[in-house]
């Protein structure tokens, strides 16, 4: 499994919002930190299967 840095920060309305690093475009946003997760994997997959 492929590991990739993320940064996450709150946004002014209160959502977390992540971006990977290495994923160019590839970010999502929750309002808690398990589910900020769940929606980061599934951007990295989504992102990964695109053809850009």
């Amino acid at each position: 499994m492929k590991e990739f840095n993320i940064i996450i920060e709150e946004g002014e309305d209160g959502y977390l919002i992540s971006e990977v690093i290495e994923l160019p475009g590839c970010y999502t946003q929750a309002k808690g930190f398990d589910e900020l997760i769940s929606r980061t994997k599934e951007a990295i997959s989504l992102y990964l299967k695109c053809d850009f």
